[in-house]
């Protein structure tokens, strides 16, 4: 796989210190600030390239596309923007799932892209995860998921809802088998991804400063008349308050992974076949 690159910009102001740096500078820091280790949001892409062994990836399910079943129109119909956002992406929903290697061990991973309609959760991602989960139980290979997410689909309206309760029956798939499952929560991580399988993984890993979540904070607050706590919903308070195991800066997930995996014993498929 070859090295992410950006086109020519001029530097822009990191949200987080002010500094400002050019888009390559981040780039190869593989998506942080230079100066102060913000951790800007990237692609399904560059996620795979960064965990991956060289070349071992390979796609499931590429054929699953989405419908407008409502035949949805808020600002634009659904359709249109199912259209935008598949131009923008080179993606046809908010997920991309498959097989893959870390450091020669052999896994089963999905990786949510939030710039497709803000990786909001429909039929398309339930099902792809569902069947990845699945997939992997059969194969007796760990699973991964890297998530990004503002919630589910409303344009899906209870089709979306519905694939909470799918993807946690498939994850029970996983510890049935059983077989590590381990999410990765990254920048944003909300509302129904976070209810359904994000939050149930064996280890539960987050970025810095990722906001991570049911409702929004502003939401709570006007719900609850109190006074949100500084730090709330990032995955360093999540840390302080036990949601989450352990916060991992970009560059360091491989390894943390390869380590991780180490600890769990193999099941083979062969023993999966025997338990079914």
């Amino acid at each position: 796989m070859g090295r992410v690159t950006a086109p020519p910009r001029v530097a822009r102001p990191c949200p987080a210190c002010g500094d400002c740096h050019g888009d390559q500078a981040i780039l190869d820091l593989d998506g942080v600030c230079p100066g102060c280790g913000h951790h800007y949001r990237i692609g399904w892409r560059h996620r795979i390239d960064l965990l991956l062994d060289a070349d071992s990836f390979e796609e499931w399910d590429r054929e699953l596309r989405p419908r407008d079943p409502l035949g949805f129109v808020d600002l634009v119909p659904y359709s249109d923007r199912l259209a935008q956002a598949h131009t923008a992406t080179g993606l046809h929903d908010a997920i991309v799932s498959g097989s893959g290697r870390i450091e020669g061990m052999a896994i089963g991973i999905a990786v949510m892209e939030f710039g497709f309609v803000g990786g909001s959760m429909g039929e398309v991602v339930g099902e792809r995860i569902a069947r990845a989960m699945e997939r992997s139980a059969a194969r007796g290979t760990p699973f991964i998921a890297i998530t990004a997410s503002g919630g589910a689909r409303m344009q899906e309206g209870l089709l979306s809802l519905m694939q909470m309760a799918k993807t946690s029956i498939a994850r029970s798939r996983l510890a049935e088998a059983p077989v590590p499952y381990i999410t990765i929560l990254t920048d944003p991580t909300m509302g129904g991804v976070m209810a359904s399988f994000a939050a149930s993984a064996d280890a539960i890993l987050a970025e810095p400063g990722a906001t991570v979540g049911f409702a929004g904070a502003r939401v709570i607050s006007q719900a609850t008349h109190e006074e949100i706590p500084d730090g709330f919903q990032t995955s360093e308070f999540m840390l302080h308050h036990g949601f989450v195991d352990r916060v991992v800066p970009r560059r360091d997930l491989r390894v943390t992974l390869s380590r991780l995996l180490r600890l769990y014993p193999t099941v083979s498929t062969e023993a999966v076949r025997r338990q079914a």
